[in-house]
């Protein structure tokens, strides 16, 4: 099990309201969360991370805990700040599991 997954499970026993939303708002949640371990892993808080971006420490917040509609810019913005590099990966879904919208 990822730590990913270890966190969802947690924090959805102890959070009614997020275990809630969380299959729906699962891929919002797993980006914000991605972004919070890069940022920890790259020893840096949402503070330095904000000032490296040039804005404040809630913004840096809003964007780890629910990153649903942020840009594609706005992440590579982010990457930069904590010296990483994004990288964006389109691969075909599993056979049967194809959606429509």
């Amino acid at each position: 099990m990822s730590d990913l997954t270890k966190y969802a499970k947690s924090r959805a026993a102890r959070d009614p309201e997020f275990a809630d939303g969380l299959d729906s708002g699962y891929a919002d949640f797993k980006v914000g969360a991605l972004l919070r371990q890069a940022r920890e892993k790259a020893g840096l808080t949402q503070e330095q991370v904000a000032e490296r971006l040039e804005t404040k420490k809630s913004a840096i917040s809003r964007i780890e805990n629910s990153a649903g509609s942020i840009r594609f810019s706005t992440l590579e913005r982010y990457a930069r700040a904590i010296g990483w590099h994004l990288n964006l990966e389109l691969r075909p879904a599993p056979q049967g599991s194809s959606r429509r919208r």
